[in-house]
């Protein structure tokens, strides 16, 4: 459940001498001046109100705003300690948004330095003093995203798996790529050898060797020149498949 937030009560003929006796807000504000809802409203919509107090003292705080059953804060109240900061969520509940309309919706930091001996925060603002207290106060804008960034985030394509390797597994994917083309280009120039050294032997069988002994030799030099073709072949296709992957990494 949200937490409920206490209205701002505007008492006109106290107002003024209320502000005259208070002291500067000691706690800082993100943002200072204004907490901005972006739509579409159809759903919640969650700003964040970050407060920070730089003191060396604990400071109770509150949150109040003019509209209550429009909102829901968490925390609403609470202690910040010394040195610390708190994100409060400021959810605004759906409701049919008219551009026409300007809001008019303000929220109200109240604070006030926590004493050294506090049991219980309710009774310490209870028993607060106008003179201790501090309060910042904030407007409410609501702003409808534009065309242009629907359309966008529309058009974004997704990322690929490609798109997710860092810079180490690119380096290592080009060393590979290197590495197979010296492979290929050792093993094409010992098949270029090797048929060489075939023709020489070729040419050196004599006209006296039987046809059965014939057909062994070239029968195994075949099979070897097939070997060979073969593991050419199959280093070609795995360079063409990391050339591929490279190629979506660089587009």
């Amino acid at each position: 459940m949200c937490d409920p937030v206490v209205a701002v009560v505007t008492v006109p003929t106290r107002k003024n001498l209320w502000d005259m006796a208070r002291p500067e807000q000691v706690l800082v504000l993100e943002p200072q001046h204004e907490l901005k809802f972006r739509g579409p409203f159809t759903d919640v919509v969650t700003a964040t109100l970050k407060l920070t107090n730089p003191t060396d003292r604990n400071v109770c705080f509150k949150v109040k705003t003019t509209a209550p059953r429009r909102y829901c804060v968490r925390p609403n109240s609470g202690i910040i300690e010394a040195t610390a900061s708190i994100n409060v969520s400021v959810m605004l509940q759906p409701f049919d948004y008219d551009p026409n309309e300007k809001s008019k919706h303000k929220f109200m930091v109240l604070s006030m330095l926590a004493p050294y001996d506090m049991t219980d925060m309710e009774g310490v603002w209870k028993d607060a003093k106008p003179e201790e207290l501090m309060d910042s106060k904030l407007r409410c804008a609501f702003e409808m995203p534009l065309e242009n960034d629907k359309a966008t985030d529309h058009a974004a394509p997704p990322k690929s798996a490609s798109a997710s390797l860092d810079d180490g597994e690119v380096k290592k994917i080009m060393e590979e790529c290197k590495r197979l083309q010296m492979e290929v280009h050792r093993l094409r120039e010992e098949n270029k050898q090797i048929r060489e050294n075939d023709g020489l032997r070729k040419r050196k069988v004599t006209a006296a060797a039987t046809t059965d002994s014939s057909s062994s030799i070239m029968s195994a030099l075949s099979t070897r020149d097939e070997g060979l073709s073969t593991r050419v072949l199959a280093l070609c296709v795995l360079f063409f498949v990391v050339g591929v992957i490279i190629g979506k990494l660089v587009l």
